[in-house]
């Protein structure tokens, strides 16, 4: 039963969570080569993840007066506010003359706040799923559920990790991420906004 229970909770993160896979992969592409890149996006995801299982737990037990479902939509305009600052940054690079080439190859820094804002906008339909099962379960079982999620999110980190530090992926992504970070974030917050009918779209 217990087996059984873990599995179950396990496929219910694996569907859930495995776009953030393409994301964070671009925030390590983005932090190569900066120290305590791994360290930032780690914290970043869990307290992302963290504010979506309190959300979710929230709306489960009765208390949508504090994140009213409209509401959530509306975190789509984080990570199109972030991909909007990250475009303008790649345009500003592209067009100063002083860059140098070892300037180029330097990763940025990744900040946790960035990780946690994307995650948990990203979320939205985590909480939207999460909230229903949490309510018919019991309180031991949405502790479990939370306790199989937060070891999972490390999983989650590790495996992007490893993805982006493929060598020909690495390579890729090296390439190209001053272009795909902010179109894959702008791309999101689009998607998180009209999916949800923020501002009546």
């Amino acid at each position: 039963m217990i087996f059984l229970f873990i599995l179950q909770a396990i496929g219910l993160f694996i569907v859930t969570n495995i776009d953030d896979i393409i994301v964070l992969s671009l925030f390590f592409a983005r932090g190569a080569g900066q120290r305590g890149t791994t360290a930032r996006i780690l914290v970043g995801q869990y307290l992302g993840f963290a504010g979506i299982l309190g959300a979710a737990v929230l709306v489960a037990l009765g208390a949508g007066a504090f994140l009213p479902p409209e509401v959530i939509p509306y975190f789509g305009l984080i990570p199109l506010g972030l991909g909007l600052w990250a475009a303008w940054q790649a345009w500003r690079r592209r067009h100063d003359d002083d860059d140098d080439d070892e300037g180029k190859i330097e990763g940025k820094k990744v900040a946790v706040w960035a990780v946690a804002g994307v995650t948990f906008a990203n979320g939205g339909d985590n909480i939207g799923v999460y909230a229903p099962v949490f309510l018919i379960a019991g309180p031991a079982a949405v502790v479990a559920y939370c306790v199989v999620f937060l070891a999972l999110v490390a999983v989650l980190v590790y495996v992007a990790k490893f993805i982006a530090t493929r060598r020909p992926i690495a390579e890729i992504l090296e390439h190209w991420e001053h272009t795909l970070f902010p179109i894959v974030l702008i791309g999101l917050g689009i998607f998180i906004l009209v999916s949800g009918g923020a501002f009546g779209l």
